[in-house]
């Protein structure tokens, strides 16, 4: 025998009544299909964002280390990271003074400081990218006026730090980005 509603109670109570605070079986079924919507979602997306991840052979090449102990004092040793050359220069004393000697010349295109363009403590040690600043050939070390690096497509001269001092280039020789793991051993990239 089936008992009649009283008079406070509602059919809608059973039904998921959205004004009512307790929440009953089908309220935790959205809750639930919502859930697993959303984690359906995060498992299909992921793939689709982690292909955008650089590859690993790519990663191998954004960084490269160079021993340091090969590069003979006055010598420059040239090698290849991310496709471009970089120049690693073991500069002499007397390279060093004439580089901070200049960092107030007035024919600076783009003033910086020798300083600025090496790391503390290891000064004689000038790491730089081999691209001229102008149409990127690769200039030649001293062949110029300033005892540094000459561009021959066009004539642009860079001091001893790789600081543009003549001709169409408008920029420096790039720093990259670089750090020194032990005394020896420097990590470009």
């Amino acid at each position: 025998m089936r008992l009649a509603p009283q008079e406070n109670e509602s059919v809608a109570e059973d039904q998921g009544d959205p004004h009512h605070q307790d929440p009953n079986r089908r309220d935790f079924i959205h809750i639930a299909a919502g859930a697993a919507a959303v984690g359906a979602g995060a498992m299909v997306a992921w793939p689709l964002i982690n292909q955008m991840n650089p590859a690993a052979d790519t990663l191998a090449l954004s960084t490269i280390e160079f021993d340091l102990t090969k590069v003979q004092e006055g010598q420059q040793v040239v090698i290849k990271w991310q496709g471009k050359p970089v120049f690693v220069r073991y500069r002499t004393p007397a390279e060093v003074e004439r580089a901070r000697a200049d960092d107030n010349a007035g024919n600076l295109k783009e003033p910086q400081h020798d300083a600025d363009r090496v790391k503390a403590g290891h000064q004689q040690y000038l790491v730089v990218i081999g691209s001229c600043t102008h149409l990127g050939c690769v200039p030649t070390f001293g062949a110029g006026d300033y005892g540094g690096w000459f561009c021959p497509c066009h004539g642009s001269h860079y001091d001893t730090s790789g600081r543009i001092r003549k001709g169409p280039a408008p920029k420096n020789l790039v720093v990259p980005t670089y750090e020194y793991v032990s005394d020896t051993r420097v990590k470009i990239g």
